[in-house]
């Protein structure tokens, strides 16, 4: 099948006007002008009009379990308030609640364009219940505060909760088994008061709980982490409290990693300034995800990107939709297959309308449902 359409942006090089990407089963085979790609290859047309196709949105961190609890959640006064509060939700839900939420959260991320999905999940035994509509990478979310957890787990990857949820045993046991690894890190001004000062809400919480609280007082929790992980290639969400002698260290290590940012999560919590720039001079690979709708309003990375525009303005539109498309992809290890249009790569594809403007910024200021192929089939329009 070849689909033509008014541009192709194929996030691996310019955008070509009348383009078209021709593809057998799951495969892109040819991707060019449309008239090149109808010489080459002799399969049925499908003319998507007046849009602009582009690669499907890959979410790099979600938490579908609590779709269920949007707004149900009003601002707290701490990030540990909000734990708190969190918590208490969760405890009045059952397994029923849990697939719903999960399935109506799937529902919704589709419908916003998305095609590939990191979802963190606190309960592995609820997945084989679940049939994903998009490309799903499951990271069982595991904290061992109480209790310790098993590791050799079937999933995508794993990801050991927090520094201060997750022990410096449980993250090297995630690194033996797993290839794809991901945590929340440095998230909040409480959880560096937590680690560097051994002081504040979330200290006081965690060992009231009956966390072992000699690891506080000492360091950073960016400097926590780099301490005790020993390999892995890392996605390391949030990184919004860094203090300049973690942008020292992440400067040093030798260790692969991307950081995952949730901009409109971010806001909600008003965390201090994410530090793209800084970031972004050293070269990480930084992408964007929607956390949860415990703390967001829905699951579009088209608001995202927007979110994030509104807070660096002087990012190009195309930067930032890197961030949902290739960069993103790399961060899973898929940038070979997904985040791009190109010969090899699979058919997860989106179409929006295109009014002849920027085509970037077009694609970032989208606000609705787009034409969609997942996998090689249409499933929406």
């Amino acid at each position: 099948m070849i689909l033509r359409a008014r541009v192709v942006v194929t996030m691996d090089g310019p955008p070509i006007e009348n383009g078209a990407v021709a593809f057998s089963g799951d495969q892109i085979i040819d991707v060019g002008k449309f008239d090149d790609v109808r010489a080459r290859n002799s399969d049925e047309i499908v003319d998507l009009g007046e849009r602009v196709l582009l690669p499907g949105l890959i979410n790099a961190h979600c938490h579908l379990d609590y779709t269920c609890l949007r707004g149900k959640i009003p601002r707290q006064k701490s990030f540990t308030d909000w734990i708190r509060a969190i918590n208490a939700e969760k405890a009045r839900l059952s397994p029923e609640d849990y697939v719903a939420s999960i399935n109506e959260g799937f529902a919704e991320a589709k419908r916003f364009g998305t095609t590939t999905i990191a979802n963190l999940t606190a309960f592995l035994e609820l997945i084989a219940r679940i049939q994903p509509p998009i490309r799903t990478y499951w990271f069982p979310e595991l904290i061992d505060v109480r209790a310790k957890v098993d590791v050799d787990l079937a999933a995508s990857g794993l990801a050991p909760h927090a520094p201060f949820t997750a022990s410096a045993d449980l993250y090297r046991r995630c690194e033996e088994v797993a290839a794809l690894l991901t945590t929340h890190l440095a998230e909040s001004r409480e959880e560096m008061s937590m680690f560097r000062d051994a002081d504040g809400p979330l200290y006081d919480f965690m060992k009231e709980i009956g966390r072992d609280m000699s690891d506080c007082g000492r360091r950073t929790p960016i400097q926590h982490f780099f301490n005790i992980v020993q390999k892995g290639e890392w996605m390391l969400v949030h990184l919004n409290e860094v203090a300049e002698s973690d942008f020292d260290l992440l400067a040093r290590s030798t260790m692969k990693f991307s950081v995952v940012h949730c901009p409109r999560s971010h806001d909600y919590f008003d965390h201090s300034p994410f530090q793209f720039q800084r970031l972004r001079g050293m070269r990480v690979n930084v992408c964007l995800g929607t956390d949860s709708l415990a703390s967001n309003d829905d699951l579009s990375l088209f608001a995202e990107m927007r979110a994030f525009q509104g807070k660096f303005a002087g990012v190009s539109a195309e930067e930032i939709l890197a961030m949902t498309t290739v960069k993103a992809a790399r961060a899973l290890r898929q940038e070979n297959k997904r985040g791009k249009i190109r010969r090899d790569a699979h058919v997860d594809l989106v179409a929006i309308p295109f009014s002849g403007g920027d085509v970037f910024e077009e694609i970032i200021g989208f606000d609705g449902t787009p034409w969609m192929m997942i996998n090689g089939k249409v499933t929406g329009d």
